[in-house]
């Protein structure tokens, strides 16, 4: 069992990759920063799995290339694949510079579709394999101040859902996950209590549950968000 975690190091996408770690499988991690990958790497040792770790940055497609043409890397047998890289610019779509869309597309939008498509095509070959797509609440309802990011959520949905179609006749799942406002480094500095938060644990527990449900049955969509916020 092998899994590849995008955005690995911090919030969500740490929270999964040691919850993989925990129950056995393999990882391929990456994010764009080495001593937080080597930290992540460190921290997870003790689980006794393989730890791969990738530096890339995902907003850069020429890097993303790179992270599959990687020869220290066996991709032959890679069963999840959890699309949690992103960034959350905020701004009125309207008074904003172009870069602050463009950047958020290259990120939230553009890695997916790039990385779901070379994972998708080996899942297809193999008959098995999950995706995950880490949406967000804005995928279907924009954020006040968060126009662009609502955006480019809103094509992550689309994209999974298109995922999702073409690769269930080849067995392979595909699971949005819509999560509102969780505690990670978007929220740095905040005020409000940790406890009015979706924890980023919640997510991978979630996410998990879903992965061993039975073989026959896909999670199209998880709306997870706090409940008093």
């Amino acid at each position: 069992m092998k899994a590849v975690i995008t955005g690995a190091t911090k919030g969500i996408g740490r929270a999964i990759a040691t919850k993989f770690a925990q129950n056995g499988y393999d990882l391929v991690l990456v994010a764009r920063g080495l001593d937080e990958l080597s930290r992540l790497r460190e921290d997870l040792t003790p689980y006794g799995n393989a730890v791969f770790t990738h530096v890339a940055d995902c907003s850069v497609k020429e890097e993303v290339y790179a992270f599959f043409n990687s020869k220290a890397i066996n991709f032959d047998h890679v069963t999840v694949l959890v699309n949690n890289v992103g960034i959350f610019l905020p701004g009125s779509m309207l008074d904003e510079d172009d870069e602050t869309f463009e950047r958020q597309q290259h990120l939230n939008t553009n890695a997916c579709y790039y990385i779901s498509k070379f994972f998708g095509k080996k899942m297809r070959s193999a008959k098995r394999g999950h995706i995950f797509n880490i949406c967000s609440v804005a995928s279907t309802v924009p954020v006040k101040n968060g126009g662009s990011y609502s955006v480019t959520k809103a094509a992550m949905l689309s994209l999974n859902h298109v995922l999702r179609q073409e690769l269930a006749p080849h067995k392979v799942k595909v699971t949005a996950f819509l999560p509102g406002s969780t505690k990670t480094s978007s929220w740095e500095g905040t005020t409000i209590p940790d406890e009015k938060f979706v924890q980023p644990e919640d997510i991978a527990e979630t996410l998990f549950t879903i992965l061993n449900l039975s073989k026959g049955v896909n999670v199209d969509e998880v709306l997870i968000t706090p409940i008093d916020f």
